[in-house]
C-alpha cells in the first residue's frame, strides 16, 4: 500500500507539473536559466540538498527518507547542459553543444541489515565510494544520452555502469524531463548486493540457498522531473524514479525472500546557484 502511494504520488506530481508547464507557455524556449544568463566571468557554483524517499539500501524493500547534498561548478563561458537528479557528481572536461566529457562519481548508501529486520543474518556492506567517467551526447538539443562507468571502492570493488536518456523541454522557468534508465553491473558488484554465502543462507535454516551472481544489466526503469526557477539563484526540482531488478539480480533471494525486484524512488531538490571571480 505504501509503495502503491508512492507511485501514484511521483506520477502525479510529473503530470500535474507537465501539464501546469505546457499551460504557463505555448513555445517552448532552450534558453538557459536566469542565474547562467547573468553571469560573464569567473565561476557558477551550485550547491544543492535533496530529500527522498526510497529503499533503505540496494535490494531492501524498506523505504525510509534520506537527504544528501550535492555541488556543480562550471565556466560561465560553457554551454549550458540539463542536469537529472539521478545523475552522478561530475566535472565536463570536454564540454561543446553536443559533446559533454569528464570525471564523475557516486555515493552507494551502507547496508545495515539492522534497518530492515528481512536481512537479519546477512552481512553489512559499507558505504560504496564510486568513481569514473561519464559521456553525454545530444543528438538534438532535446534529446540527451548520458553513460557513467564507475568502479566501486569500499562497499563494493567491481564495475557499474548506468546508461539514460532524456526528453528535455524549457517552458519559461520550468524544465521537464523524462526518459529510461539501464544499470549494469560487473560479477564482483552484483555478487556483493545479490550474492549469498553459505554462512549467511545457514541463518536462515534452508529457507535461503547460496548463491553467487553474475554480471550484466541489473536493473531497468524510468526516471522523470520538474523543475522550477523561482529566482535568477534559487531553483526547486520534483522528482520520481521506477526501477526493476533483472537478471542475476532479480534471480537472487535478496530479491526474492529479502527484499523485492521492484522499487520507487521520490524526491524533492533545493538549489542556490551563484558567481565567484575565482
Amino acid at each position: 500500500m505504501f509503495k502503491r502511494f508512492i507511485v501514484l504520488s511521483a506520477v502525479s506530481a510529473i503530470v500535474v507539473g507537465a501539464a501546469g508547464v505546457a499551460k504557463a507557455a505555448d513555445i517552448p524556449t532552450e534558453q538557459p536559466p536566469a542565474a547562467v544568463q547573468a553571469v560573464n566571468d569567473g565561476w557558477i557554483v551550485t550547491l544543492k540538498g535533496t530529500g527522498r524517499i526510497g529503499p533503505q539500501f540496494e535490494g531492501s524493500g524498506k523505504y525510509g527518507l534520506s537527504g544528501y547534498p550535492g555541488l556543480s561548478i562550471r565556466r560561465p563561458g560553457q554551454p549550458w547542459k540539463f542536469g537529472a537528479p539521478d545523475d552522478g557528481f561530475g566535472f565536463a572536461v570536454i564540454n561543446t553543444p553536443w559533446l559533454q566529457l569528464g570525471p564523475v562519481a557516486r555515493i552507494r548508501p551502507e547496508r545495515d541489515v539492522s534497518d530492515d529486520h528481512k536481512f537479519r543474518g546477512m552481512d553489512d556492506i559499507d558505504w560504496g565510494i564510486e568513481p569514473g567517467a561519464f559521456v553525454e551526447i545530444y543528438p538534438l538539443d532535446v534529446f540527451r544520452i548520458r553513460g557513467e562507468l564507475r568502479y566501486g571502492l569500499w562497499g563494493s570493488d567491481g564495475f557499474v555502469g548506468n546508461v539514460s536518456a532524456d526528453y528535455i523541454q524549457r517552458f519559461d522557468r520550468f524544465t521537464v524531463s523524462f526518459g529510461p534508465r539501464t544499470e549494469i553491473g560487473d560479477k564482483d558488484f552484483t555478487n556483493t548486493y545479490y550474492g549469498v554465502s553459505r554462512a549467511e543462507a545457514a541463518f536462515y535454516n534452508g529457507r535461503i540457498t547460496p548463491y553467487k551472481a553474475d554480471g550484466g544489466v541489473k536493473s531497468v526503469g524510468f526516471a522523470g522531473a520538474v523543475t522550477y526557477d523561482w529566482t535568477d539563484n534559487w531553483s526547486t526540482t520534483a522528482f520520481g524514479a521506477y526501477n526493476k531488478l533483472v537478471g542475476d539480480a532479480a534471480d537472487s533471494p535478496v530479491a526474492k525472500k529479502l527484499g523485492e525486484k521492484d522499487s520507487v524512488t521520490v524526491g524533492l531538490g533545493l538549489a542556490y546557484s551563484f558567481s565567484t571571480n575565482w
